[in-house]
């Protein structure tokens, strides 16, 4: 199987979130993929039709599960040098985790904005470290929160279930943030939804700004993952 063009090296790669894209960007979450066969997942989900790759980050403290370390990651950039890897860093203490992350091949690292008291600082930390910066948030957390940290980022990420518990159903009550957040980003910025995101919402997702959106077992659960892929992205289905 042959992997799908995506943008090349630093800071080729990184250029895929640069400019608003004119169609909404799938980033498939590794989280419901296969690990038996991680990198055959990916493959098959980026020949599908994804343009990035999102890896879910847990420490057991910022949320009740343990997720993937940086070994994953290298591993992910060693296959796929020219893959975007979207790291989400559901953490306690992101700054012991940025670099070790980006030393990995992060091209992006987005923390939450309930884990520290300076997101300005430690977007900066990550960014001085030649990553993309992201923030983060809850469902229930009011977005004003994140609000005054907009220009230290390069996107925004709306978590649309609670990070770090499983089988749990999109809350679409988190798109007026959506709109709110959307409403204030500049062209170079991008707001992505993460959480139960499937092709039945993604649209109500791209009508409230989103254009990155997150899906892992309506992709990696689906047994026609090019479909899944242009139904998240509102594209018909192929003949």
């Amino acid at each position: 199987m042959t992997v799908a063009a995506v943008p090349g090296p630093v800071p080729v790669r990184r250029e895929l979130l640069a400019r608003r894209p004119a169609r909404a960007l799938v980033a498939p979450s590794i989280l419901s993929a296969d690990f038996t066969r991680l990198g055959d997942e990916v493959e098959s989900a980026i020949a599908a039709g994804g343009d990035l790759v999102h890896v879910d980050v847990m420490d057991g403290h910022f949320v009740p599960n343990l997720s993937m370390g940086p070994a994953v990651c290298g591993s992910l950039r060693k296959r796929f040098p020219s893959l975007f890897l979207d790291v989400h860093l559901m953490v306690s203490d992101p700054l012991a985790f940025v670099t070790p992350f980006i030393d990995a091949g992060a091209d992006l690292c987005s923390f939450h904005v309930e884990a520290v008291d300076d997101p300005a600082a430690v977007a900066g930390r990550i960014r001085e470290r030649g990553a993309l910066a992201g923030l983060a948030l809850n469902p229930g957390t009011d977005v004003a929160r994140v609000m005054p940290f907009l220009d230290a980022v390069d996107l925004v990420l709306v978590m649309s279930v609670q990070p770090g518990y499983a089988g749990q159903s999109f809350r679409p009550e988190v798109l007026g943030k959506c709109r709110s957040i959307a409403a204030r980003l500049g062209p170079a910025q991008r707001l992505e939804i993460d959480g139960g995101v499937a092709p039945g919402n993604a649209s109500a997702c791209r009508e409230a700004g989103c254009d990155v959106l997150v899906a892992a077992s309506a992709i990696f659960h689906a047994t026609d993952r090019r479909s899944a892929i242009r139904g998240l992205r509102g594209e018909a289905p192929l003949s």
